[in-house]
Parts: structure tokens; C-alpha cells; sequence
């Protein structure tokens, strides 16, 4: 049987590379027992669109930076040599959470103005590759009598067809317009944490958040409390959930229309009605929580990441949709313009 070679902590759905292949590459390419540096990145830039890059590095003996640095000056590419360098620092000072567009966007913050297409291809021949996303919890008991109509729904009469149905409306013209908020679970050996933010829907920013080894109405409450304190006049907002049973008790509802806060819920079983909710939730377990959930021995190892990234999501992860901007930077160019 093949020899089989795993890295500590990747993760198992990921196909396992052979030595064997890599030494027969290895030797097609150079017909020699040793191989150079050049030969050994060759074989590494082929094989890894099908084998992640950790494992490749680890069979070959080389160093990550001896691969980019080999790779930059005998590929085609050559001539990017300064760039590629840059999308490298770009990507793991981000710790590989961006993609080709956002970091198409950081460039041209830098002042190099690159064309996305651009960036594609030379993360692909150096096989810097974004996470993707996975799954979430689930907080639905039930009605329990506390249900609300959704309010970011318009009516759309189609008279060509006769029919009429709704279409979701997230649009906004300032912060504190749409919250939305909502309950994710991370779990480790060590047990979980549960995750209840508010995101304002308008510049993706994180008004407030709760980490709690519980899901209770506490942790809710907590939630509000910290986003009531920013602001004086939450007036007429409107902050939406799915129909989970924090969002169904009295006491919720009690605290919001003491604030003059329109609540908002999905319709039942419609995840997408809380879409952006549930985008922030996919971004977060995905750059820093899946494949590095065995790094975290213990609870407080895990809030602590889970406090961090909140924080550099806010103040330093540059979005598409923003143009390039963060959230908070989204929100003091929306005040100055407005």
C-alpha cells in the first residue's frame, strides 16, 4: 500500500497525498535520485491543485518560503516578482481568509493598480486559495405566540403574469437603519460557545456582541444592552432575527419598543430572510474557526480568537461591497458624507 502522509491537524475530509506520486513527478521531471530546488517546486506548483500546499511542502522538504521565492523567479511569472511578494503578505496577514477581489481591493489601497483577472492567476500558480464556508445553529423551538410580520419584504404585483410574491429589501441610506442579529455555535473538545451578535446591515459592522457558554435570554439581553449604550436615539430602527425563542419572548420585545425599535422576523424555515446574518456567521467560522478548532485547548483559547476576529473584522478586513473600505471606515466616510 501506498505510504500515506498526513500533516498534524489537517483536517480528514481532506484527500490524503501519496509519497509515491510525488517521487514519481520527481522523477519524470529530472530522471535523477536528488532533485534541485527548481525540479522540487515544479513538481510541488503541478501537484498542488490537487493536494493542499502544507503537505506538499512537507514531502518535498522545502520551506514555504523557499517555495514562493523559487517559484516567483523560474515561473513565467517572473517579471510579478514584487507583486506576487505582496499578494503572499497580503494573503497570510489575513491568515489566508481573503480572495483574489479583496485582495485585488488591498493592492490598490497600496497604490498598485492590478486587475483582479491578474491576481486570480498568480494566486493560482502559487496555490494561494480563500477558505469556504460551512454550516450553523439553529435556534427555532417553535411558535410561541411571539412571532412578527417581516418587514424587509416588498409586495411585487407581476399583472403580465398574475402573480404576486415578495422580494427582499436589505437596502439602506445610513447606519443604524437594519440590524440583524442571530446565534451561532462553536464547538470544541472542550465543549461550546455560543456566539449573539448585531450587525447593522448597512455598513456589515458589529454593533454589539455576547459570547456565552449558554444560549440563554441573558446572553440576548447582554446584546442589547451593550448596543443600546452607544447610541441615544435608536428610534424607528428596525432590527430583524429569524423566529429563534429569544426573539419571541416578552422581555425581548419589551426592551425594543422601549427603545422605539421596530422588530422584524423571518419567515419560517426561510434562512435567507437573515441573509447577512448568516454570511457574517460563514466569513467567521471559516477564516478563523474551521480546520483550527484543535487549537483551541480550552474555552477561554477559543473566546479570545473569537473576540479578536471580531475585532479585525471591524476595524481591518477590507469588503467588496464596501469598496474596499471596513466596516468602521465605511461608517466615518457615510457620516462625513451625510
Amino acid at each position: 500500500a501506498a505510504e500515506i502522509i498526513r500533516l498534524s491537524g489537517v483536517d480528514a475530509t481532506v484527500a490524503p497525498c501519496t509519497s509515491e506520486e510525488y517521487k514519481a513527478k520527481q522523477s519524470c521531471s529530472s530522471g535523477k535520485e536528488e532533485s534541485t530546488t527548481e525540479e522540487k517546486v515544479a513538481v510541488v506548483c503541478e501537484l498542488q491543485r490537487k493536494y493542499p500546499l502544507r503537505i506538499l511542502l512537507e514531502i518535498s522538504g522545502l520551506k514555504r518560503s523557499t517555495y514562493y521565492y523559487t517559484l516567483s523567479k523560474t515561473h513565467k511569472d517572473m517579471k510579478n516578482d514584487e507583486i506576487m511578494n505582496i499578494i503572499i503578505d497580503i494573503f497570510y496577514t489575513h491568515k489566508e481568509r481573503y480572495g483574489y477581489r479583496r485582495i485585488a481591493l488591498e493592492l490598490r489601497n497600496m497604490g498598485y493598480v492590478i486587475n483582479h483577472k491578474k491576481v486570480k492567476r498568480l494566486m493560482t500558480v502559487m496555490g494561494l486559495y480563500a477558505k469556504m464556508p460551512k454550516a450553523k445553529y439553529k435556534s427555532y423551538k417553535g411558535d410561541m405566540n411571539g412571532t412578527v410580520k417581516n418587514l424587509l419584504l416588498d409586495k411585487v404585483v407581476d399583472e403580465e403574469n398574475h402573480k404576486t410574491y415578495y422580494k427582499r429589501n436589505f437596502d439602506t441610506t445610513s447606519c443604524n437603519e437594519i440590524w440583524s442579529t442571530d446565534v451561532s455555535e462553536f464547538h470544541i473538545a472542550a465543549g461550546k460557545l455560543y456566539l449573539s451578535p448585531i450587525l447593522d446591515l448597512h455598513n456589515r459592522e458589529i454593533v454589539s456582541f455576547n459570547i456565552s457558554t449558554s444560549p440563554n435570554f441573558e446572553q440576548t439581553k447582554d446584546m442589547l444592552n451593550k448596543a443600546f449604550d452607544k447610541y441615544d436615539n435608536l428610534n424607528n430602527l428596525i432590527i430583524h432575527s429569524d423566529q429563534g425563542w429569544q426573539y419571541q419572548m416578552q422581555g425581548y420585545h419589551k426592551m425594543l419598543e422601549e427603545k422605539g425599535i421596530q422588530q422584524s422576523m423571518s419567515r419560517k424555515g426561510n434562512c435567507l430572510d437573515n441573509s447577512p446574518m448568516e454570511n457574517f456567521f460563514g466569513k467567521m467560522k471559516n477564516e478563523m474557526f474551521y480546520g483550527y478548532e484543535y487549537t483551541f485547548e480550552t474555552l477561554d483559547d477559543l473566546k479570545i480568537a473569537m473576540e479578536e476576529y471580531i475585532e479585525y473584522y471591524n476595524t481591518q478586513r477590507i469588503t467588496v461591497k464596501l469598496k474596499g473600505l471596513t466596516p468602521v471606515q465605511y461608517r466615518e466616510q457615510s457620516l462625513l458624507t451625510a
